[in-house]
């Protein structure tokens, strides 16, 4: 019988090594594995009065934090195509769904929430002689969606808590309206956001150069961005030039976030 004997050093550098190799294997199992965050968020999760203040201020900021926001998808046309971007720039971002269109598409929607991605309210049908009818539909409008991303993700009584008006508050249209829904969202455990820098994708069409540009001029000498843009082509396509802007903004020194960071 042999007996191998194992000098203490040794003995504490082959416990390093274990140790640094276990730390190795979880940070790869963490960064390669699509997480799922959705089960902290339901109707019975808080959303109290600081996180919605630190979120209603984000962009006085001045950390160089860049929150990418897609607004009116899922679409067959853009989302995908946007997904794969994302996923190869390792940058998780924040999709501001339209619920007839996540009953249409669950499978994107499935797939935005498996990577990583957080999935907030932009109202059923964006439609605001809809949305605005009465206090009851705009609040219906918010929980159907809810609904349509819990039947897609598989989380029962899903909700976001977070909402985008169309057109966003900022739109001088319905204003006397919004501020009675500032209201209602609170009522049922909600914030809304705007943004501050956008690439101006569904105003006109832009050529892929002029809505980098566009994205660069809205965000020059700006700290935390909000960025707007859309998960469509109905005017712009704007997974064609997302690759472009993605390098810009990690050349600006952004880091990239989702609202995952307050929920």
């Amino acid at each position: 019988m042999n007996i191998f004997i194992v000098k203490k050093k040794h003995l504490i550098s082959i416990l390093l090594i274990l140790i640094l190799s276990a730390l190795f294997a979880l940070l790869y199992i963490l960064h390669f594995t699509p997480l799922s965050f959705a089960f902290e968020l339901s109707k019975n999760s808080n959303l109290d009065n600081s996180i919605k203040e630190k979120i209603s201020s984000l962009t006085k900021n001045n950390e160089k934090i860049a929150y990418l926001t897609f607004d009116d998808g899922p679409t067959l046309r853009a989302t995908s195509r946007i997904l794969d971007i994302l996923k190869e720039e390792n940058v998780k971002a924040t999709f501001f769904v339209i619920g007839k269109y996540v009953k249409n598409h669950p499978d994107l929607t499935k797939r935005e929430y498996e990577e990583g991605h957080y999935i907030a309210n932009h109202g059923y049908n964006h439609n605001n002689s809809k949305l605005y009818a009465s206090e009851e539909s705009f609040i219906k409008e918010i929980q159907d969606t809810d609904k349509e991303i819990g039947n897609a993700i598989g989380v029962q009584d899903y909700c976001s808590h977070i909402f985008r008006f169309p057109n966003g508050f900022i739109s001088p249209n319905y204003k006397t309206k919004k501020k009675k829904a500032v209201e209602l969202l609170s009522s049922i455990n909600y914030t809304y956001v705007d943004w501050n820098c956008l690439n101006n994708d569904s105003i006109r069409k832009y050529s892929k150069q002029q809505l980098l540009n566009n994205l660069k001029k809205s965000s020059k000498n700006k700290g935390t961005l909000i960025i707007l843009m859309h998960d469509t082509t109905d005017v712009n396509d704007t997974a064609s030039i997302l690759e472009e802007s993605i390098s810009y903004l990690k050349s600006e020194g952004y880091e990239f976030h989702n609202f995952y960071d307050f929920i």
